[in-house]
């Protein structure tokens, strides 16, 4: 499997430049993060390249985080927006060569009309450069008001779609907050081959996922028995340091 280290969220005891050295000294070879925007695209594959690492993901602009806004592919009235912010990470995307860019929903007012007329307009203009894009399902308790929360949910909507280029985006973490039943909905979504990209993280603290609700050595093992080929994102928030906090990793490699 290639487990991808978060940088949002890992490493925080570094300056996020930093970070990317880190991840490959313990042995990643693959990183996500939350949002590339803060720095120059190029800026960001020298760093990369430096470090022998590849970007598998990161987010769409949000729009105004600051202000509480969670997305705009989902709100009304903020079309011209979301296609600006759009065309922006996939530049972003293909400076980086990132296969795969997070298309947040939003929270109230958003609406599941316009989050698939926006969806499916992103898809159009992401197929040809090659880049999938990605919906999550997250939980209200970490993201109150998030339009989307649901696992079936998201796949109704890549269904209705139906682009090749519309994938969904499966965090444990999220999923066993919302709904449980983990493993039946990796046999389900494995399966039909909508999943482009999964994320764990230690359940109910978001920690190292060592500990907690979720039994991640038979949840690993499964996904590597169901022949998932994506990347597995570690967003989680580690305990202490980073590098300490690792042994779970160590233990299957």
């Amino acid at each position: 499997m290639r487990f991808a280290a978060n940088l949002s969220m890992m490493y925080a005891e570094y300056p996020f430049p930093e970070r990317f050295a880190a991840a490959a000294r313990d042995g990643f070879t693959a990183v996500e993060y939350l949002f590339p925007y803060e720095y120059p695209a190029r800026q960001l594959a020298a760093w990369l390249q430096g470090n022998g690492l590849v970007q598998v993901l990161f987010n769409a602009p949000p729009g105004d985080w600051a202000a509480g806004e969670r997305g705009l592919a989902g709100v009304p009235g903020k079309e011209t927006e979301f296609r600006a912010a759009m065309h922006k990470a996939l530049e972003y995307a293909q400076t980086l060569s990132c296969p795969r860019v997070h298309v947040m929903a939003g929270v109230q007012p958003s609406t599941r009309s316009t989050f698939v007329s926006n969806l499916a307009w992103a898809a159009e203009l992401a197929a040809p450069a090659g880049i999938e894009l990605l919906i999550e399902p997250i939980n209200t308790r970490d993201m109150p008001g998030y339009l989307l929360n649901r696992q079936d949910e998201a796949h109704a909507i890549v269904d209705e779609i139906g682009n090749p280029a519309l994938k969904v985006q499966m965090d444990l973490y999220h999923c066993q907050i919302v709904e449980g039943d983990v493993s039946m909905k990796l046999r389900k979504y494995l399966g039909l081959k909508s999943v482009g990209h999964i994320q764990i993280a230690g359940v109910p603290d978001r920690n190292e996922p060592d500990r907690g609700e979720l039994n991640y050595d038979y949840l690993l093992n499964l996904i590597d028995e169901l022949g998932f080929e994506g990347s597995i994102g570690c967003e989680y928030r580690p305990r202490g340091n980073t590098s300490e906090g690792l042994r779970w990793l160590k233990k299957r490699t």
